[in-house]
């Protein structure tokens, strides 16, 4: 359900404020190469000799149209112990169309960086970001630096797909508008899992909206039930020792959350709601603060949110979060596909839905690592993982894949205006779901990895690297890329010595 169609453009803003807090001019244009800040990478620094052990989080506002974006600084304050690795504190995966990197403010010495996208970024897209402006909360989430740093918020050129600043700031860990207290935590956590201590683990933190006080216990079960649902699936399963699961129960004065399609208005503890950008099933939360404050009681590098709802539904962002509606028959499906968007910025596969197009003229690569324009076939980025004497592009019966496709979205449409029960849909879905068992059985090239034309909403152009995957389908399975893509995501937080 994730919606990546970013208009990259990039656009410059000088907002005031007070010292030492102090936000610089953002690169605002292609050619603005000298508002760019000479940044010394030395690799991975020495964690105890520029950081504390708590987080800082930067929370800002990212506001904007489909043709400029701007940035001011809500505040600054502790999120808790820092859970994040101590040795890797450069991101080399670089993923994500937004990546921001800190630095030491007089050195200009690299000493952490994360890519991640947001929903500014998706919002961005949408028709109704070419009419009028949009304002979303976000945050930056690094080590608590023990001197001044400057903060710097890149994204992708266009033209380039490289990443560009649109904007930084300063920060100085001792000024009076950065808040170091630790917010005092009333909610209870639970632990599911839990493998070591935070700075060698994945550490994941499970929120629940939309369920009463008095239905904490389905919370709980739901945890648990999805959870392993999660860790059953590769490369979880193999790797359950270097990830530590935790829930934090945030109990809401009413069941269920908003669904303003079908008329159903409620406010929920974490105002979770779907129908957002206007696709009915998109199911997140502009709350970001509420959000964050009720993650930080626990240390957490992902964070998933379970909706106490059978409306099918859901969403996932890199490296921000991931919502699946629970009681939903498909719900296990949803879970591993969402967080494969969440943790591993993985790229939806399917283009048969109802915000599919036809791109004629892809000139970049994708850098979601599950999809490709294949526009040197012979350097695929997975070529080490290929099938040997698999044809690249590899041939499929599409057309009559696609033909199903397309129909099953329009009786799908069709249902969902109707507002049918949730059982209706699940049985069409269930249909589906069966008809592909079928049509992928057939195929020659169905369990090797190649290169299989119609990918990331686009029917023409894009190319994912496996028949089925769970990014594709509701088939309950990553396939061999995206897996390799999550075990260098836990990588990077598991290492346990100097990362290279």
């Amino acid at each position: 359900m994730q919606k990546l169609f970013f208009l990259l453009a990039l656009a410059g803003t000088i907002v005031s404020c007070r010292q030492p807090v102090k936000e610089q001019a953002a690169a605002a244009a292609a050619d603005s190469t000298n508002s760019e800040i000479k940044i010394i990478d030395n690799g991975n620094v020495g964690f105890e000799k520029y950081f504390a052990d708590k987080t800082m989080r930067l929370d800002f506002n990212h506001s904007g149209t489909s043709k400029e974006e701007h940035f001011a600084v809500d505040r600054i304050v502790s999120d808790g112990i820092w859970p994040g690795n101590r040795f890797v504190l450069i991101d080399k995966l670089e993923l994500g169309p937004y990546f921001f990197e800190v630095i030491d403010k007089d050195s200009k010495t690299l000493l952490f960086s994360r890519g991640f996208a947001s929903i500014f970024g998706e919002w961005q897209s949408t028709p109704e970001a070419d009419k009028t402006w949009g304002s979303y909360n976000e945050s930056m989430r690094f080590p608590w630096p023990k001197k001044p740093v400057t903060v710097i918020l890149g994204k992708r050129d266009p033209q380039t797909n490289k990443f560009k600043t649109i904007w930084s700031i300063d920060v100085d860990p001792a000024s009076r508008e950065v808040n170091p207290a630790d917010l005092v935590h009333s909610n209870t956590m639970d632990i599911i899992q839990e493998n070591g201590p935070a700075s060698v683990k994945v550490d994941l933190v499970i929120l629940g909206d939309g369920y009463t006080k008095a239905e904490m216990p389905k919370f709980r079960n739901d945890v648990k039930r999805l959870s392993a649902v999660l860790m059953a699936q590769e490369p979880f399963r193999s790797r359950t020792k270097d990830i530590n699961i935790r829930a934090i129960e945030t109990p809401s004065e009413v069941s269920g959350v908003c669904k303003p399609h079908p008329g159903v208005y409620k406010r929920s503890a974490l105002s979770v709601q779907y129908g957002i950008f206007d696709s009915e099933r998109y199911a997140l939360t502009f709350d970001n603060k509420t959000v964050r404050n009720a993650a930080s009681q626990a240390p957490y590098d992902f964070m998933i949110i379970l909706v106490n709802e059978r409306t099918y539904g859901g969403g996932g962002i890199y490296n921000l979060y991931a919502t699946v509606s629970a009681d939903n028959k498909f719900a296990d499906y949803m879970i591993v596909h969402e967080f494969g968007h969440h943790m591993g910025g993985l790229a939806d596969e399917y283009y048969t839905s109802s915000v599919s197009y036809e791109a004629q003229d892809i000139k970049l690569e994708p850098w979601e690592p599950n999809v490709t324009a294949l526009l040197d076939k012979n350097n695929l980025k997975w070529k080490d993982l290929l099938t040997a004497g698999t044809p690249i592009p590899t041939p499929w019966n599409k057309d009559v894949f696609d033909k199903y496709g397309y129909a099953v979205q329009k009786q799908r449409d069709s249902l969902r205006a109707a507002k049918v029960p949730e059982e209706v849909m699940e049985a069409l879905f269930l249909k589906q779901y069966k008809q592909e068992d079928e049509y992928f059985s057939k195929e020659k090239y169905r369990d090797a990895v190649g290169a299989f034309e119609g990918a990331d909403y686009t029917q023409k152009g894009l190319y994912r690297s496996q028949l089925d995957c769970i990014m594709f389908t509701r088939h309950i399975h990553y396939c061999k890329v995206c897996q390799r893509s999550l075990i260098r995501v836990i990588e990077q937080y598991t290492a346990v010595g100097p990362g290279k």
